[in-house]
């Protein structure tokens, strides 16, 4: 599964990689909200959660469904206005303009995201600001979420430009409690990540580029699709002459494991990417996590791993230990070798596995405490 955008045509100039500091204050307001999403900065929001004033953290309570379990296409409203560079602010002030300049109908639209709708990304011809259908519809989906998200959907679709003033207000105050130390300490690191994956794109052209934004990015021979290695299917164009040609790769510091791809119809395409700290693996890919999860989900491999956790071992031993034929050992460690989730070395004419605890602890501290147990 993928997210792929296409590119046929589009030359390297409209290939934008720029720091937006609402989407990086959406990814802050994201780890404030889960920290423990993000280990790596947990004790920065330990830190500015106890520190904020009372009214604003209850106003950031209000609407966290924002950034907690999506990331609202609203903290890159740049995307969505038409004849643009396609490049975000160099301020907040500067971001918060730009969104200023879509038309209610595009930020309704987008502020409705936490919805799940199935419209994400098609060409909705109507909106639930004049379709009645669609207005019932959008309060029925949010309900399901919950009475705020109820209350904030009636209000949204009954005062648009009183919720996009509130929104603005909203976060300014962040700016001013917390953001604005945040984004100094951040900026020049974002901009000089941009700076070298421009020159990066210059020399070594779009794959080397990709390649070192993520590696769950990748692009075809001929240069005509970016895919997205994810848990979902969606297409999309940065090619559309009634939008403007165009693809915005925004670095964050707080985006860390998630990387996010803007799909919207009528929007540029935007790829949201964190910066690799030297200590950050390589994220896997979807097919290999389906391999290793099949791997883990039989009983007898469960038991082999208890053993191979411990100790390295020999097929010969596991099968005397089990009561299995060498083979049947043989087929699982197998599975579990393809997977990646064991190492294999030799000591003269025997060959002792061993399950990889590095590999298995990225997998989670549950599993690895349950093979240790």
């Amino acid at each position: 599964m993928s997210v792929t955008i296409h590119i046929a045509g589009l030359p390297d100039e409209r290939i934008v990689f720029a720091p937006s500091p609402l989407a990086e204050l959406g990814t802050a307001l994201h780890t404030l909200a889960e920290p423990g999403h993000h280990p790596g900065v947990r004790g920065w929001a330990t830190a500015v959660n106890a520190g904020l004033p009372q009214d604003l953290a209850d106003r950031l309570s209000e609407a966290d469904f924002l950034w907690r379990t999506t990331f609202s296409d609203i903290m890159m409203g740049f995307a969505g206005v038409r004849d643009s560079s396609g490049r975000p602010g160099a301020t907040l002030a500067e971001d918060l303009d730009l969104l200023d300049k879509l038309e209610d109908e595009d930020f309704v639209s987008a502020a409705l995201e936490f919805t799940c709708s199935a419209l994400y990304g098609a060409d909705a011809l109507t909106s639930p600001l004049t379709d009645p259908v669609l207005r019932d519809r959008a309060v029925e989906l949010a309900s399901a979420r919950g009475p705020q998200q109820r209350q904030f959907t009636e209000w949204l679709l009954a005062d648009p430009p009183a919720v996009r003033a509130w929104v603005r207000r909203l976060f300014e105050d962040c700016e001013q409690a917390f953001f604005a130390d945040t984004w100094n300490r951040v900026r020049q690191q974002l901009a000089a990540d941009a700076r070298q994956k421009t020159e990066l794109l210059r020399r070594r052209g779009l794959a080397a580029t990709l390649e070192a934004v993520s590696p769950a990015l990748s692009t075809d021979e001929h240069r005509t699709v970016i895919d997205a290695d994810k848990l979902s299917s969606a297409r999309t164009t940065a090619v559309d002459p009634e939008v403007g040609p165009g693809v915005t790769f925004v670095p964050s510091v707080h985006q860390w494991p998630h990387l996010l791809v803007l799909h919207r119809h009528g929007w540029r395409p935007v790829v949201h990417y964190p910066i690799a700290a030297p200590e950050m693996q390589a994220p896997l890919s979807v097919e290999q996590f389906k391999l290793r999860m099949e791997a883990l989900a039989h009983p007898m491999r469960m038991q082999l791993c208890r053993n191979l956790a411990r100790a390295p071992y020999t097929t010969g031993e596991l099968a005397d230990h089990y009561s299995l034929s060498s083979p049947e050992v043989s087929r699982h460690l197998a599975v579990l070798k393809r997977a990646g989730l064991i190492t294999a070395r030799r000591r003269g004419r025997y060959v002792q596995y061993q399950l990889d605890l590095k590999v298995v602890g990225r997998l989670g501290s549950d599993f690895l405490e349950t093979v240790l147990r």
